[in-house]
């Protein structure tokens, strides 16, 4: 009987463990290293919740909310109004919740005379209008892109805000995160890309600054970077319950230093 009790018991727990299990997906940008940082101290104050945390695009996160596969979304870009027909369509409502901001930085690498460009030699560079990094004032040679995927908000945005919504070179080199963009940058003496404020300080790599501009608080807030722009947690409707919880934890103090040290803008 005694057996049998500590058994059930075990079952309960076990049961209540599963039900605060908090499944988020979604963008790399905010998935890579944040959300995992958040999670981690949300955790250690709320040790019956365990998560699963999948960062292979912000379209995925989108798409585990209309399909229902996910209690939150990561996102660095607005959800498309496809999206938002698609998620009605299924009887889901898609709500964004900004949970910090960002700037999308241009880097080259490290040992690159390239020093500023401007907007328009940026989307000449990503759209293969020039192909030589000679046409732009930097030392005859190839031009190396590398890029997001195509489930990357980051690549729909820096698309829209440095590309005018035009298609990118065929030569670009499609990258599944931030990381991996750096790391072939810095491996590439050709090589440029753009990454977000939380990526800026990897090894082999420096920052270009646009028309004079480099991305930092001032500049993203006051939206004077033209590559600035928020991230998002979205939701099927107002969360409720351990996913609400959560959201008002990376949105308080606790959350927000945390946004701050790995390197993006504080909403507050």
């Amino acid at each position: 009987m005694k057996k049998s009790i500590l058994i059930l018991a075990a079952l309960v727990a076990a049961a209540s463990a599963q039900a605060q299990k908090l499944v988020i997906k979604g963008s790399d940008t905010l998935g890579a290293k944040l959300v995992p940082m958040i999670s981690e101290e949300y955790k250690a104050a709320n040790p019956g919740v365990s998560f699963e945390i999948a960062a292979e695009g912000s379209t995925t996160g989108i798409t585990a909310i209309i399909d229902g596969t996910a209690d939150i979304g990561m996102s660095s870009r607005r959800a498309k109004a496809t999206e938002l027909s698609g998620g009605s369509a299924k009887g889901k409502t898609l709500k964004p919740i900004i949970v910090c901001y960002d700037g999308m930085a241009v880097i080259v690498n490290e040992n690159s005379p390239i020093k500023d460009l401007t907007k328009r030699q940026v989307e000449q560079i990503f759209t293969g209008d020039v192909s030589d990094w000679s046409a732009v004032g930097g030392n005859p040679g190839t031009i190396s892109i590398y890029t997001r995927n195509t489930s990357s908000g980051t690549y729909s945005d820096w698309k829209d805000l440095a590309m005018k919504k035009r298609d990118y070179a065929p030569s670009s080199q499609k990258m599944a995160g931030n990381e991996q963009i750096a790391a072939e940058v810095a491996k590439n003496p050709n090589g440029i890309g753009y990454v977000g404020l939380a990526y800026i300080h990897a090894p082999g790599i420096k920052v270009v600054s646009v028309e004079g501009g480099t991305p930092n608080k001032e500049s993203v807030l006051s939206k004077k970077y033209p590559y600035a722009r928020p991230n998002f947690f979205y939701t099927n409707g107002d969360a409720t319950g351990e996913a609400a919880k959560f959201i008002e934890f990376t949105l308080g103090p606790v959350g927000q230093k945390i946004v701050e040290k790995v390197g993006f803008i504080p909403v507050k």
